[in-house]
């Protein structure tokens, strides 16, 4: 028998409504448990450097494709909202990141890149990164982490594809 917090909650529930399946819930619960713990977790490394998970996802986005990224492509890259992402590249480039072109064809256009000093600190502090998320799922084994990483793949993949039939 599970003794985590959803394991909890679903005992409730099947002493209050034994006629649900509550099985949904096992998974979905966990899935967002985890999510919620990671969040407040934070990622060490990178409050070390004053970044937040979503500035470090855009700078990691510009560093990873090797090339300049529109708003909207790094938007589409981040999967976040347009709005979010103006705002983010605002500070990064108050800080000396991320620098913009403008498009010689269309000056509605911005093209952005990584400064020397935004490619130097997402290079410093992605091994670190890295090092920090391996200690966080180290209560699991490799194996364990083959396995896991799988699954959740397989059930991305799955989301992704039903969510774009759905339209969502």
């Amino acid at each position: 028998m599970r003794n985590d917090t959803v394991a909890a909650v679903v005992r409730q529930w099947q002493t209050v409504r034994p006629d649900l399946d509550t099985g949904p819930m096992e998974i979905i619960g966990r899935v967002n448990r985890c999510a919620a713990l990671l969040q407040q977790a934070e990622d060490a490394p990178l409050r070390g450097v004053g970044l937040s998970r979503p500035e470090f996802d855009l700078l990691g986005a510009l560093r990873r494709t090797g090339h300049e990224l529109t708003p909207g492509e790094l938007a589409r890259e981040t999967f976040s909202s347009g709005a979010a992402v103006t705002k983010r590249l605002k500070q990064l480039t108050e800080r000396g990141l991320v620098e913009r072109r403008g498009d010689t064809r269309d000056r509605r256009v911005a093209h952005l890149r990584l400064t020397d000093a935004g490619r130097d600190l997402v290079d410093g502090v992605m091994p670190e990164q890295l090092a920090y998320e391996s200690a966080v799922l180290s209560a699991l084994d490799d194996g364990s982490q083959g396995e896991l990483a799988d699954l959740l793949g397989e059930l991305l993949s799955r989301l992704e594809g039903h969510m774009r039939s759905l339209r969502v």
